[in-house]
């Protein structure tokens, strides 16, 4: 389970850019978003103006979508401005939707009520590229959703058996 704020803010961005590529093409790419992206430094990133969109767009180390570049930016702000204004941290905005406890979803599911629900707050923020699909698997990604098999070791460890 993940309450780093850098990191989940890391695996938030990397989520939204990996919307329809694979994950292995964002993964190989990692080091680099993570040297143009100011090493996931929110509050950097929220202040990114167009000098530093047109820099990105010639980075051929990411994913080179200007729509999604300003989508990171503005995700960023929103974090930045709303969410941990009212929440205090982002770590405290994405687990107050299960109550700060990891869930159990079967394997195979794609989305649930928590997915749901941050996608419908975010969306309503003014956030872009953040379906309950893609929310999901952000989710899943930092422990808020378990999705193991219940005979995988890490299934045990995240319920203490």
């Amino acid at each position: 389970m993940c309450h780093d704020e850098r990191m989940l803010y890391e695996m938030f961005v990397m989520e939204l850019f990996q919307a329809g590529l694979s994950w292995r093409t964002l993964l190989h790419k990692r080091e680099n978003f993570e040297t143009g992206y100011d090493f996931f430094d929110l509050h950097k990133v929220a202040d990114y103006g167009d000098d530093k969109v047109a820099e990105l767009m010639q980075d051929k180390g990411i994913i080179r979508s200007e729509p999604k570049i300003r989508g990171s930016i503005t995700t960023s702000e929103i974090s930045r401005d709303q969410i941990i204004q009212e929440y205090g941290s982002f770590d405290a905005y994405v687990w107050h939707f299960t109550d700060g406890k990891s869930i159990y979803e079967e394997p195979g599911v794609t989305t649930n009520r928590y997915s749901d629900a941050m996608a419908l707050d975010l969306k309503k923020r003014g956030m872009k590229y953040a379906g309950s699909v893609s929310l999901f698997s952000y989710l899943q990604s930092v422990g808020v959703i378990n999705s193991h098999t219940k005979d995988c070791f890490c299934y045990k460890e995240i319920v203490g058996e």
